[in-house]
């Protein structure tokens, strides 16, 4: 036979090229088909679910030969070879178990996030079927049982998430098999026992989060060979010791272990990690001198020592740790005295040295720690006079010295300390008047000076303390009478006068009048209107001890309904105000919604309630601490968002009643175009809610969390996304009277419209900036994003708004939340190269060089932002202007 012609060869080889192009196709298509249909059954066996979210998860009945691909699924990522490689679906009200889940069905599974849904049950052993799977984020959801040891089958895991969940029962040796693992996350669960010695292999193990569980034992002591640089063991049952080379690997950076039953001393690696950031060692039963345990730490920012048994004295070695911000050793067994370096430790913001033994007198050198908020030094045996250097800490709000020796006194220099809310002077030895110079202390809302010897007559200078809401001066030397001035003091709620000389009336105050008899008595001859005192001659004691048990009686009851009333005569006077304004413009544009203002409430309300049949989950789009956010297309075709709060009225319960109320006065009194607007608001006995403009795209934090979305999110509407909220929040902190906090700035409570234009929304913990009133509130707002200053005080002001403002940047930017970035480094500072790549979407396409110098400009305002310390960040004002301008210089 002859040899192949060349005509001959090459078809069969177009051929066989052919054949096995079909055969791939044919089993890529096979194959994608089979995780379409495993998909779909999973959606049917769901309770609850998001219609319009997964309406895209539908099966092709057009072409009954045709193949379904699930690549353009919503939350669904392929490979180029069609095959799913991401679910990514965090926080979307999916409800139900995972037992009908096929992950048999997904081998090339890289990235499964379904965190913060309401999935529950346990979690099957069929999951180790995702043999390729590197994320695994079940964080928030409501699984219960035990962690399956068949976890530890998934050799390529390096993330794993499922944290605050309901999981009890030990954590499974198996997981110490998964040696590529990063980072591990199992806190606020249930979970007993101890921490297997197995996890000790995992040698690339970086973060481990095992707090708020029911842990018990030791630590493994070959743990610190890993290269962790966080750890967080707190508020477990601990009682073995710390593991002595907790440091071997050089990188710690994060080490909490508080309140567990830890024993021994401090670990001597401790001395040597220089690369620490934070300590919390507080409530164990750790002993040891303290002035021997730790070393010298050039990163820290915050360590709490307190709640153990160390003695020894205060190391002079704090203040050669310059980024220091919170010290706190109190509760334990300190001697000597105060050193005076500690007066180097410029970023000092809260210095704790309560209820120990400390002596001596207080140095002057504590005047120079210009940045402290928050100065304890209560319970030790300090004596001496108060130093004068103290009034120039002009930037304290907390400042408590009770319970020492000091005589003399007070100082008139405290006077200067405007910005304080609580001052302790009680059980000390202070003689002479009060001074008239704490007349300017119009932010304090307490003061304690009781168990002195103070003496002279009562100052009506105290008067002009306009925030005071606590008083006790009880057990001192005070004579005369009380000033009549107390009863223009309508925030003061307790006093405390007992056991002075004073005589007179007693004022005509709330504050008086529901104090009990014990905080009157053993003065000499004090009358007046209160339970069980003499009436005095000019007074009718019938009619005055009625008219307070009316008001106690009466003002409680009816107090939530005059809250309402006041609400909704608001809205409707503004509405009316407008009226004439917009009656023009709703000619011109008939759909939009209560246009007309004289609307029929019970309509409207009708309507919603159909539009959501009657708030069934399916219309759900979001849920929150105090309700879920639902859609509702009314019959006018306009589409609307409704917050539904989970109790029926808000005065139901205190919570949703003050989130009600203040998202209501905030949205009611601000216009913006970058601010979410209130349509109406309801107060029903079956359902209370507020009404808001529908923005299509939901919010940034969903968006960012799916690859396609995220990808049609390009740069230029990345930067106008922030350019709007810095334009928001300047508006609130700057252009409203009083000034509006946000307080939870973060990429859930941002929306997008179709046109990418954002819109801050959430109002329900923002806060009223008075300048009358201390500021302070209850710590508030989402974890991540709330501003480090927080930690030791709750005084809030615009600068956490601002802290807020720079995480989300640097979210916006990277594509997700930069936890990484922001905990790799104490003060961040800009590299432009190195951040820059460290910090780009990879899912975009690389910026070209005018839009990589707009995105370095942006990163070096956000940085700013994120100072640790409150007053070097910039105002909102600032940001706005300078995001302005490198906009327009970039564009010149």
């Amino acid at each position: 036979m002859g040899s192949p012609t060349l005509n001959t060869v090459v078809p069969s080889l177009v051929l066989l090229i052919l054949f096995f192009v079909l055969s791939f196709l044919i089993t890529v298509s096979s194959a994608s088909n089979e995780e379409a249909d495993a998909l779909l059954k999973w959606k049917a066996s769901l309770q609850i679910h998001n219609r319009s979210l997964l309406s895209s998860w539908i099966k092709d009945t057009t072409n009954v030969s045709s193949k379904t691909s699930p690549c353009a699924w919503y939350g669904i990522s392929c490979n180029d070879a069609g095959r799913v490689v991401n679910i990514t679906l965090p926080a979307k009200g999916l409800k139900g178990r995972l037992h009908d889940f096929s992950f048999s069905s997904f081998p090339h599974l890289a990235y499964l996030d379904l965190s913060y849904n309401k999935l529950f049950g346990t979690i099957p052993p069929q999951i180790s079927n995702l043999t390729n799977l590197i994320y695994l984020y079940f964080g928030g959801d409501q699984f219960s049982g035990n962690i399956p040891p068949e976890v530890g089958l998934m050799s390529h895991l390096k993330f794993l998430y499922i944290d605050t969940n309901q999981l009890d029962g030990s954590i499974p040796p198996e997981l110490g098999q998964l040696s590529s693992m990063v980072e591990l996350s199992l806190f606020s669960n249930h979970l007993n026992g101890s921490v297997p010695p197995s996890l000790s292999n995992l040698t690339n193990l970086q973060q481990l989060y095992l707090f708020n569980n029911s842990l018990s034992g030791s630590i493994p002591p070959s743990l610190g060979n890993s290269m962790l640089t966080m750890v967080n063991l707190d508020f477990n049952h601990f009682t073995s010791y710390l593991p002595h080379n907790v440091c071997r690997g050089g990188a710690l950076q994060y080490f909490t272990v508080s309140e567990n039953h830890f024993q021994g001393t401090i670990p001597k690696s401790l001395r040597n990690c220089t690369s620490l950031f934070r300590v919390r060692l507080n409530g164990n039963n750790l002993t040891g001198n303290i002035s021997e345990a730790l070393g010298i730490y050039p990163n820290l920012t915050f360590i709490d020592l307190s709640r153990n048994n160390f003695y020894g004295e205060i190391s002079s070695n704090w203040g050669k740790c310059p980024k220091l911000g919170t010290l706190n050793v109190s509760m334990n067994n300190i001697t000597g005295g105060i050193p005076r370096e500690i007066g180097n430790s410029s970023q000092l913001h809260a210095l704790d040295l309560s209820l120990n033994h400390i002596v001596g007198e207080i140095p002057k050198e504590l005047g120079k720690l210009n940045s402290l908020t928050k100065l304890i030094l209560r319970g030790n045996q300090l004596t001496g006079r108060l130093p004068t250097e103290i009034g120039s800490l002009i930037e304290l709000e907390y400042l408590d010295f009770s319970a020492n020796r000091f005589n003399n006194s007070v100082p008139k220099s405290l006077g200067n300390l405007l910005k304080l809310h609580y001052l302790g002077l009680s059980n000390n030895q202070f003689v002479q008047e009060l001074p008239k110079e704490l007349e300017k202390l119009v932010q304090l809302s307490e003061l304690d000076l009781s168990h002195n010897f103070l003496g002279g007559e009562l100052l009506s200078q105290i008067c002009n303390m306009e925030s005071l809401e606590k008083l006790n001066l009880s057990h001192n030397n005070l004579s005369g009478s009380i000033p009549n001035c107390f009863e223009g003091m309508h925030g003061l709620s307790v006093i405390d006068i007992s056991d002075n000389q004073l005589q007179g009336p007693v004022p005509n105050s709330t504050a008086f009048r529901n104090a009990p008899v014990e905080a009157l008595e053993g003065n000499k001859e004090l009358c007046g209107g209160v339970k069980g005192m003499q009436p005095c001659k000019v007074f009718s004691s019938h009619k005055q001890n009625s008219g307070a048990k009316w008001f106690a009686i009466v003002f409680p009851v009816l107090g939530a309904l005059f809250v309402s009333m006041a609400l909704i005569a608001i809205f409707i006077l503004r509405k009316r105000k407008s009226d004439s304004g917009d009656r023009q413009s709703s000619s011109q544009n008939p759909q939009e919604l209560f246009s007309i203002l004289n609307f029929d409430g019970k309509l409207v309300y009708d309507e919603i309630v159909r539009a959501t049949n009657d708030f069934d989950a399916e219309y759900c789009i979001g849920n929150g601490g105090h309700g879920s956010v639902y859609r509702a297309e009314l019959p006018s075709g306009e589409v609307v968002a409704v917050k539904k709060f989970h109790s029926s009225l808000p005065c139901d319960q205190i919570a949703d009643q003050k989130e009600f109320s203040t998202e209501v006065k905030a949205l009611t009194e601000i216009r913006h175009r970058n601010i979410v607007k209130l349509y109406g608001f309801c107060s029903h006995a079956r359902h209370s809610f507020l009404v808001y403009e529908f923005l299509e795209r939901g919010s940034l934090a969903a968006i960012l969390s799916n690859d396609a979305a995220a990808q049609e999110l390009g740069w230029s509407q990345r930067m106008n996304v922030i350019k709007g909220v810095a334009d928001a929040l300047s508006y609130l902190h700057h252009d409203c009277f009083p000034p509006i906090v946000h307080r939870d700035i973060s990429s859930k409570n941002l929306l997008l419209d179709l046109e990418y234009e954002a819109h801050v929304a959430d109002f329900g913990i923002a806060k009223f900036q008075k300048p009358d009133s201390s500021n302070w509130t209850e710590f508030a707002g989402t974890y991540g994003y709330i501003a480090p200053e927080l930690a030791y005080t709750m005084k809030i002001t615009e600068k956490c708004d601002v802290y807020s403002f720079g995480v989300l940047v640097l979210e916006v930017i990277k594509g997700k939340h930069p936890r990484d970035f922001l905990s790799s480094t104490s003060s961040p500072s800009l590299n432009t190269d190195i951040a820059l790549n460290e910090m780009l979407d990879p899912r975009l396409p690389v910026p070209s060089c005018s839009v990589q110098e707009k995105l370095i400009s942006i990163m070096e305002v956000a940085f700013s932002c994120l100072n640790e310390s409150p007053k070097s960040r910039p105002t909102m004002k600032i940001v706005s202007r300078q995001l302005q301008i490198s906009a327009a210089l970039t564009e010149s």
